[in-house]
């Protein structure tokens, strides 16, 4: 099984669990011990933020924390190295890169899929690149066995969702909301209804992110979901607490987890 298959695999009391999802952005404090809180705290994945200079999908946390990154220097260079020094510490909990083309794609597709398979990355997150111009960057993440991992809006209509699923792998990101991150959720009848319509359409897992900072929230979606994403929430702490942040991350971080694994 691949680690994103474990993760999403795993039962509490003989029944499949939701997994918890945790994002924050790379470089941005002190990323190792933040990561090690995540982990720590009961992710069950994570999802490391390549800092970019323009988020487009981001609300104001994440953006200012990609500022904040690059303010201090991280280069991608600095986030492979920190994705290779994570899989040394943690070789089962499934990482995943998340970002924007230009810092993917700029030396080359090939190259960026093979710095992730050197520093054990498993999958990768690119919100700009859509699955029309897959050749940017699919093949050559698929050649190194690194997942693509989609997103899926309210906007997906029948019509687009095959070629949004179409070589998708890791798990299915369903974005709840037609905005940026952390500014508002969905209703949860919404949330239900779209769920249940991508679980018809593929047997890949669907994480649920977008506006989810509670444990009661957390937990009302992973009674439906294979998976919450929470972010936002996360870096607002990082930025709050600097230094001490990583105490403050296991403490929410373990307040959802255990929300999201005991929520079926």
């Amino acid at each position: 099984m691949t680690r994103f298959e474990t993760a999403f695999a795993k039962e509490v009391n003989g029944k499949n669990r939701a997994a918890l999802v945790c994002f924050i952005t790379g470089g941005d404090g002190d990323t190792a011990a933040n990561l090690d809180a995540l982990v720590e705290g009961g992710a069950d994945v994570i999802e490391l933020g390549m800092p970019f200079t323009d988020p487009m999908a981001d609300g104001p946390a994440i953006q200012e924390a990609n500022i904040r990154s690059l303010d201090s220097g991280t280069k991608t260079a600095d986030i492979f190295r920190m994705a290779g020094e994570f899989r040394a510490r943690h070789p089962q909990v499934p990482l995943v890169l998340m970002g924007y083309a230009n810092p993917m794609i700029a030396r080359g597709a090939d190259w960026f899929a093979d710095e992730c398979a050197k520093a054990g990355v498993d999958g990768v997150i690119c919100v700009d690149i859509p699955p029309e111009e897959d050749a940017e960057l699919g093949p050559a993440l698929r050649e190194k066995s690194v997942s693509l991992i989609r997103l899926a809006t309210p906007t997906t209509d029948a019509a687009r969702l095959p070629a949004v699923l179409e070589g998708s792998s890791g798990f299915l990101y369903y974005v709840s909301v037609a905005g940026v991150t952390g500014m508002q959720q969905a209703a949860q009848g919404s949330i239900e209804d779209a769920v249940a319509r991508l679980k018809a359409a593929s047997s890949i897992p669907v994480a649920v992110g977008f506006g989810v900072r509670t444990p009661e929230q957390a937990s009302a979606i992973a009674k439906v979901a294979d998976g919450v994403v929470v972010g936002s929430a996360l870096v607002d702490l990082v930025k709050q607490h600097g230094t001490s942040a990583p105490a403050h991350l296991r403490a929410l971080t373990s307040a959802l987890a255990e929300a999201v694994h005991a929520a079926r």
